[in-house]
């Protein structure tokens, strides 16, 4: 996992080829006009979409992880909370395609807020859309999927 600024993006240039595409996007005109159906940047191996989303109960909130893809969280619009956890360390309760979905304990909670932004590996199970305060909290998240593996 990389919790990190937006100004500071270029300190993870290297990980991986199709992470250095995705991170040249990281700029406030393309994260403002990000589309909100799927839009292809390099094929399947690196695709974007923007979210309209509310903050929802956090008893439906759930784990999901994915082993062919990595994820870029950037929220532009509000806040959201983040949970991660190991995948060894929950329940799996879903597998489809490259979704893995999962019910258990944090380890780790982020606060994702405009300016910054979450990069989440196959290894880290991410919980979603859990309220700051009360659920029906609007935000705007921008998510990469990058393929690192097949």
């Amino acid at each position: 996992m990389i919790v990190a600024n937006l100004a500071n993006k270029q300190e993870y240039y290297g990980i991986h080829p199709e992470l250095d595409k995705a991170l040249d996007f990281l700029t406030p005109e393309f994260l403002e006009q990000a589309p909100t159906e799927k839009q292809l940047l390099d094929g399947e191996n690196l695709f974007v979409t923007k979210y309209h989303l509310e903050t929802i109960p956090f008893d439906e909130t759930f784990f999901e992880s994915h082993k062919k893809y990595l994820d870029i969280q950037v929220v532009t619009e509000g806040m959201e909370r983040v949970d991660i956890a190991h995948p060894d360390s929950l329940t799996l309760t879903e597998s489809k395609g490259d979704f893995y979905g999962y019910t258990g304990q944090a380890e780790q909670s982020v606060i994702l807020r405009p300016g910054n932004f979450l990069v989440v590996f196959p290894g880290d199970a991410h919980r979603l859309r859990i309220p700051m305060k009360q659920p029906g909290e609007a935000f705007t998240r921008v998510v990469f999927k990058i393929k690192v593996s097949d």
